[in-house]
């Protein structure tokens, strides 16, 4: 192939490998930044609307009670407390019940998964809707106050709101989580804090949502997709209605402990990220609106280790080229893109998760990295649907 070929395709890669580094360190530097968030005006008690908490759960009678305890805690009497118990063959809905909640039963063997189980709920809701509706996790445990911050978001805004969802490693946890729990820091609160201090919307992580009735009702969150939750959060930016998010409350979650758990939880939510990018790469060009365009370009940014290993492998290549002769910008290009993810990662370590991450634990990354890059396969090719996530050590 001639040089001037190469140098065409070196520069595409590095140029296209410029838009997800570019949205990835703007978000992590300006996330990084010493700059105070808002408090929405408080709402009193008497007046504050009604709220109904959806938690879908597919065989979750181990974690699911401590999960409801923490959700009643913050309810008042005139709000609702849904179970939708999906495709379960074990106490889940019993143990629901015992807990107050108001239990769906579902057994639908050809629509299986967590966008079926939360049309369900909101058909249920349907018949005496409340004001507005938080979807929860049934592995998941409500921050202190997060309810009541996350409906004066809502009110505030008009605008459904996203909690700060982070995950943690568990006691006993290889130390390779560590590096984990930073990248979903990163992930889940640097990324979209830099975007709130720049007006603009992030994506829905999954659990931890609350969103004004009227809104959620009119969009369709029926899917088997994997990652539905991203789904959503785009389906509700093309409707107008993007989803902000609140900093301040706080859902938190444990990464599993078994090996199997973590590898199908990994596939499960980065195959479907990569397919999500694929799909949607295209309405950069056509976006329907302005906040849909942002939403679109953060769901660009591939999975942080993907990213590297992408960049490292166009810088190596361009640099074999310039060494043969070739132009240098390809390689100048690639050098720049590195070094902002390398310099916007390590500012955002410095600032949020020298916690998550010391500095004691950096000889591990290399082994997360090579761990990551085994999944990707699987994740690209296979499936792993809604399943019930081991978190039992092994």
């Amino acid at each position: 192939m001639p040089i001037a070929s190469l140098d065409f395709l070196g520069l595409v890669a590095a140029g296209t490998l410029s838009v997800p580094t570019a949205v990835y360190a703007i978000e992590c530097l300006v996330g990084s930044l010493p700059l105070q968030s808002r408090d929405f005006p408080k709402i009193e008690r008497s007046r504050r609307p009604t709220v109904a908490v959806l938690v879908p759960a597919h065989n979750e009678e181990s974690g699911i009670k401590a999960t409801l305890v923490g959700i009643r805690h913050q309810l008042l009497d005139k709000d609702r407390l849904v179970v939708i118990a999906d495709n379960c063959s074990d106490r889940t809905a019993e143990i629901a019940r015992a807990e107050g909640a108001e239990v769906i039963e579902r057994f639908d063997s050809e629509h299986r998964g967590k966008g079926f189980a939360l049309d369900a709920g909101i058909r249920h809701l349907r018949k005496s809707p409340p004001d507005i509706v938080l979807l929860m996790d049934a592995d998941c445990n409500l921050g202190p106050n997060a309810l009541e911050k996350l409906v004066e978001a809502v009110v505030a805004r008009g605008k459904p709101a996203q909690s700060c969802y982070l995950m943690t490693a568990p006691q006993g946890a290889a130390v390779t989580h560590a590096v984990a729990e930073f990248a979903y820091l990163v992930k889940n609160y640097v990324r979209p804090l830099g975007l709130t201090l720049l007006r603009l919307p992030c994506q829905v992580m999954g659990t931890g949502l609350a969103a004004p009735w009227h809104v959620l009702s009119q969009i369709s969150v029926a899917s088997s997709n994997r990652v539905e939750d991203v789904k959503l959060g785009l389906d509700l930016a093309k409707a107008g209605y993007a989803t902000y998010f609140c900093e301040r409350a706080h859902v938190t979650s444990q990464f599993p402990l078994s090996k199997e758990g973590t590898d199908s939880q990994r596939r499960r939510w980065e195959g479907g990220h990569l397919d999500m990018i694929r799909k949607e790469a295209r309405s950069l060009f056509f976006p329907q609106n302005l906040a849909r365009l942002a939403v679109t370009l953060d769901l660009m940014v591939p999975p942080l280790t993907l990213l590297g290993v992408l960049l490292v492998a166009v810088l190596l290549a361009t640099g074999i080229l310039a060494a043969a002769g070739a132009s240098v910008w390809p390689l100048a290009v690639a050098t720049i893109n590195l070094l902002f993810v390398i310099v916007a990662t390590a500012v955002a370590w410095y600032v949020h998760g020298r916690k998550a991450l010391p500095a004691n634990v950096f000889h591990k990354v290399p082994r997360y990295i090579l761990w990551k890059l085994k999944l990707y396969p699987r994740a690209l090719f296979g499936g792993d649907g809604w399943t019930r996530t081991d978190r039992e050590k092994g």
